[in-house]
């Protein structure tokens, strides 16, 4: 099976954590550095200084939650590959247990019809494997 979607749902949930985290660090950041009292050139530089350092923080705060949101997106679209793969597995099988029963119900001087050729000669992939979204078996 593809991918641990709850895992890679952990990590988004860490990466928006860690993001918040940053931010309140550079808001406290900034605030520590307002509640300074030193007075002058020197500490108005300081000032600024920590503004833009609190910036840089906040943008990486964003690339977080870019990062979170583009995870949250991609694990959403394996979450449907994998139900899709469960769906065409599910099917095949019943598929091929039909013509199986039809075989065994069969006369046994007749061949069976293509599709039922098939399906009883299918030879399917490993569970979960990507290669049951592009197999071609009749009645899928």
């Amino acid at each position: 099976m593809y991918g641990d979607t709850a895992a890679g749902r952990k990590r988004v949930a860490q990466l928006r954590e860690q993001g918040g985290d940053i931010r309140a660090l550079a808001s406290r950041l900034v605030s520590q550095a307002e509640a300074v009292p030193w007075h002058g050139r020197a500490a108005d530089s300081m000032r600024e200084r920590i503004k833009e350092r609190a910036h840089h923080l906040r943008t990486a705060a964003a690339h977080h939650e870019t990062a979170a949101d583009s995870l949250a997106q991609h694990l959403g679209h394996v979450d449907s590959l994998k139900e899709a793969i469960d769906t065409r597995s599910h099917k095949a099988t019943t598929l091929v247990e039909d013509a199986r029963t039809r075989a065994s119900e069969a006369d046994p001087e007749t061949a069976p019809d293509a599709s039922d050729a098939a399906l009883l000669a299918f030879d399917p992939p490993l569970a979960g494997h990507q290669d049951w979204l592009t197999l071609e078996l009749p009645g899928l």
